[in-house]
């Protein structure tokens, strides 16, 4: 049996199914969280503030200049870069003094550093750099918030923020972040000097809270090399 409905019923039946339609899709769009590049920043910023220490390989890239090693980091600003290359040079902060290893010189620079300074000598991969560079860089989407290939033609898959500086005081005039969307750690950081020069950094095989001890934050130069103290600058209140 075929029941017919009248032309404006059907019209009308119509109109509610796409109007029901369309509230469904309003409510759920209400309900998701629209993030923006600021709260992507503060989810990344808050992923960083939940790890005690991390250990990771590095790649420091500068210029025509490929430097790698593996990194380690303990809350809050305890730093150290052991590197393959340069063989044995080593870069280490311990929350008041920065020491380098220069293997290739035979010469170990220390330099103090004050107070004031401290925050500097925390890496821009943890909660300490995070921060600050949520106070003092501008954050957006390079493409939007859905995951892009960290290089052409690669299959991993990364967000990306580019971060532009507030005031003309900061070192970096732009900032490239490319952040694992699962685990929310930054892959790489590109930094844009205002010579348009660039230092980029890869982190990856990522360990987080391992227990690294403070031990692991002392380093014993050899004893033959030569010492240059304050080789940055005078430590100064």
């Amino acid at each position: 049996m075929v029941v017919w409905i009248p032309r404006k019923k059907n019209c009308l039946f119509l109109f509610f199914l796409l109007f029901n339609c369309f509230l469904r899709g309003v409510l759920f769009l209400a309900a998701q969280e629209i993030v923006t590049a600021e709260r992507y920043l503060q989810m990344v910023a808050e992923r960083y503030g939940g790890i005690r220490d991390y250990e990771a390989k590095i790649t420091i890239r500068s210029g025509g200049t490929d430097m790698m090693g593996t990194v380690s980091h303990l809350v809050p600003s305890f730093l150290r870069i052991d590197f393959t290359k340069p063989v044995e040079q080593v870069i280490l902060f311990n929350g008041e003094l920065l020491t380098i290893y220069l293997p290739q010189y035979h010469a170990v620079l220390n330099q103090s550093i004050t107070a004031n300074a401290r925050s500097s000598g925390a890496a821009l991969a943890s909660a300490q750099g995070l921060l600050l560079l949520r106070r003092n860089y501008i954050p957006v989407f390079t493409t939007g918030p859905d995951p892009q290939p960290l290089d052409t033609g690669s299959h991993e898959q990364v967000v990306q923020l580019r971060l532009t500086r507030r005031s003309v005081s900061e070192g970096f005039r732009e900032i490239l972040l490319s952040i694992n969307p699962q685990t929310k750690l930054i892959r790489r950081i590109v930094g844009t000097t205002i010579a348009d020069g660039q230092v980029r950094f890869d982190f990856s095989d990522i360990k987080v809270n391992q227990g690294i001890p403070e031990q692991r934050f002392i380093y014993d130069s050899p004893a033959s090399a030569n010492m240059f103290n304050n080789f940055l600058f005078q430590d100064t209140e």
